[in-house]
């Protein structure tokens, strides 16, 4: 059993096993030899031989527990037909959401489009630097996904709230993300996923009243239905303001929490394995300094089951030494 299921499963503290969010990509000097050559973003993510080798680069350089899939949770929108691409400095745009149009894919139709997402999984499986360590297959969260299907970018440029006003339209859409959720998941792990992850990028966005219908209940079902095929679930909604009582109502296997929140509060707080926390920004300074806030993470979640990570993914200007520096001392810790 590899180090992260052991805690997953087991409730091992003894383990301290790590692996980083977006540990593939954009920070490697291999990757950004890769990426100048192919621009399309999405065309990137849908080549399962550059793929597969982008989502394993970081093995080779590192001694992480986790291999994540190199992909994008806009690959659920690329596959029932609505236009996805990436801007350099600017992040993704989407076409316009047809409601009526996208009733009429199939799951056939869907499969077909994301497929390549599914080789790089099985190749990621079926390789040597893999063996004892966790492929972790993952998704967007229905709230998240939904900002980006409605509103078209990133919300953090602008998010235009009249979009949601529509409850009957927003029901529907909500219906439809979380069917093709549902088949994405199975299909990652029919490929060799042993762990999804459901990332909630925007939850922070959301007031109390809203989370039941936005988050809560739509998050559950997809937890649900993931445990129903015996495969563990790491949830993280990142921004969220009470994470006990998210783990409370969505029971996810393993809560991923930002670097905004008190590691202290969620120790007392949470029972189930804690995953993440420490500022992707500690990784631009000094290595002495990565190691004190490192340990403090360490020390806290020492007696409770406990997966290192970031409390958000791994930034581009990030120098790979650090990261080296970073496992090495999670590896070391007693």
């Amino acid at each position: 059993m590899s180090p992260i299921k052991q805690v997953i499963l087991n409730k091992d503290t003894k383990i301290k096993p790590v692996w980083i969010m977006r540990q593939a990509g954009r920070y490697l000097p291999e990757f950004k030899e890769i990426r100048k050559r192919n621009t399309n973003f999405i065309n990137l993510c849908l080549n399962p031989s550059l793929s597969s080798e982008i989502t394993l680069q970081p093995l080779r350089r590192f001694a992480l527990d986790a291999a994540i899939i190199f992909s994008d949770i806009l690959i659920l929108p690329y596959g029932f037909k609505q236009k996805v691409e990436f801007k350099k400095n600017f992040g993704p745009i989407l076409g316009d959401f047809n409601l009526n149009q996208t009733l009429k894919v199939t799951e056939d139709d869907f499969i077909k489009r994301v497929n390549p997402v599914y080789k790089v999984i099985n190749l990621v499986k079926n390789n040597k630097l893999t063996e004892n360590k966790s492929i972790i297959g993952f998704v967007g969260a229905p709230w998240t996904l939904l900002v980006y299907i409605l509103n078209k970018q990133s919300p953090k440029q602008n998010l235009n709230k009249d979009l949601f006003k529509d409850q009957y339209f927003i029901k529907k859409t909500l219906k439809i993300i979380e069917k093709f959720l549902k088949i994405h998941i199975k299909n990652q792990i029919d490929n060799g996923a042993e762990l999804i992850q459901i990332f909630d990028s925007w939850a922070g966005l959301l007031d109390n009243k809203d989370l039941d219908f936005y988050i809560y209940n739509p998050t559950q079902s997809l937890i649900e239905y993931t445990k129903s095929l015996n495969v563990p679930v790491i949830c993280f909604p990142r921004g969220i303001k009470n994470y006990k009582r998210y783990c409370e109502i969505v029971k996810p296997d393993v809560i991923c929490i930002d670097y905004e929140v008190d590691p202290e509060k969620i120790e007392k707080e949470i029972k189930i394995p804690v995953q993440g926390g420490l500022d992707p920004k500690i990784l631009l300074t000094d290595k002495d300094n990565l190691k004190k806030e490192a340990t403090k993470y360490l020390d806290i979640f020492k007696d409770h089951p406990y997966i290192f990570n970031l409390g958000h993914g791994v930034l581009p200007e990030t120098d790979p030494n650090m990261m080296d520096y970073l496992i090495k001392t999670v590896k070391n810790y007693k």
